[in-house]
């Protein structure tokens, strides 16, 4: 089940971890991504706190912790190769995976239609 932000990032809820990334659309507004940085493993994120930063040849841009939570993965491949975040940005493009302090919270995020609505 996916879930969305109005910040354009996507969720994926496996168990009590979420797998964060940022939208199709939001690769659309950014351009050619050229620079990751993403968050350290172990960090304790609070909901709508800075995570991660996208740089593209347009603009940098934050990409914002969607719930609270702790940092259990880092996509590496993408602070190596940023062009997989703009070819596959809701797949191989992932973020970081986000052990959640509470999975409830994700029924307060968008749904796909809502978000599709929130981008026309």
């Amino acid at each position: 089940m996916l879930k969305y932000t109005e910040e354009h990032e996507w969720l994926k809820l496996e168990g009590d971890v979420a797998t964060v990334g940022i939208t199709q659309h939001a690769t659309e507004l950014l351009g050619d991504i050229v620079f990751v940085q993403l968050p350290d493993i172990g960090a304790k994120l609070a909901k709508g706190g800075g995570a991660a930063v996208v740089e593209s040849v347009k603009a940098a841009s934050d990409v914002f912790a969607p719930l609270a939570g702790e940092v259990v993965e880092v996509n590496q491949a993408i602070a190596e190769d940023p062009a997989i975040v703009n070819t596959d940005p809701q797949g191989a493009g992932w973020f970081f995976k986000l052990r959640l302090e509470d999975a409830k919270a994700m029924d307060g995020l968008m749904d796909e239609a809502a978000y599709k609505k929130l981008i026309e």
